[in-house]
């Protein structure tokens, strides 16, 4: 174990966790750039998915504490970078969820034929740029049986350190890559888009649930998906509601819709 004492900002190996913003993390400098995971059971997961440490830091106590597990599975000559909880909130400028973090090196990246080889359900984000609605979209996704999630461009990056955080890791247990619709249509699969309009049918409908392999489209959370993404689809559906609520957060709507359109063969 190579404990680094830290007690400055200057400390060159904790840029990373102090410093550099997650657009400058994630850039390739080298390798497929970085990504930072908060939290014991978050950075076991993230583990366990056979992500790449590279550097912790935490709180002096959580060396033989919350963190010793986890540092025990990482290379002997990693560098974990400790100090008190004050300095390392100084540091970081927000409170440490358990006082452990970890640098992480992101994997290279997929493609939606990689990702969606074998699927049945697919979960496509369009345009999301809250970072708390893409984790929360992502744990529903692995707790309701959804087998890939592919994102366009516009949309945010889910290894985002509050993504992850929302997710509780579950980012790191769904494939997922940036694409697009029409390459999910070119391997065969039939698109629902989540929008209300005047030919919207219910979630419900028995055509839905006997798709074999079906994408759910979700849009950004003020406007909903454009006319254009709605065109490229084969079905516009709504989710029946009462009270005169005409929509759902995009993390709910989706948690409904991967619930009600789980693949049953």
């Amino acid at each position: 174990m190579k404990i680094v004492k830290v007690e400055s900002l200057d400390l060159e190996g904790i840029a990373p966790y102090a410093r550099l913003t997650e657009s400058q993390l994630r850039r390739p400098a080298s390798g497929f750039g970085t990504f930072i995971a908060e939290s014991p059971k978050v950075i076991d997961v993230a583990l366990r998915a056979g992500y790449e440490p590279l550097s912790i830091l935490c709180e002096s106590k959580h060396i033989s504490g919350d963190a010793a597990e986890i540092i025990s599975r990482c290379p002997a000559d990693m560098p974990v970078y400790t100090g008190s909880r004050e300095i390392l909130e100084k540091l970081t400028g927000y409170k440490l969820t358990r006082g452990v973090l970890c640098q992480m090196k992101r994997k290279s990246p997929l493609t939606v034929e990689e990702v969606c080889v074998g699927a049945h359900r697919v979960a496509v984000i369009d345009a999301v740029s809250d970072t708390t609605n893409i984790g929360a979209i992502f744990r529903s996704a692995a707790a309701l049986g959804i087998d890939a999630v592919v994102l366009t461009p516009l949309s945010c990056d889910p290894l985002n350190r509050r993504s992850i955080r929302v997710s509780m890791g579950s980012v790191f247990l769904v494939p997922w890559c940036w694409g697009s619709v029409a390459e999910l249509k070119a391997m065969g699969f039939r698109v629902a888009a989540l929008a209300l309009t005047d030919d919207s049918i219910s979630i419900e409908a028995p055509v839905l649930k006997g798709e074999e392999r079906l994408a759910m489209v979700f849009g950004t959370e003020g406007d909903g998906l454009s006319d254009r993404a709605i065109a490229e689809c084969d079905y516009t559906v709504k989710i029946p509601m009462f009270h005169g609520v005409d929509s759902l957060n995009v993390a709910a709507a989706s948690a409904v819709t991967f619930y009600v359109l789980q693949w049953q063969g």
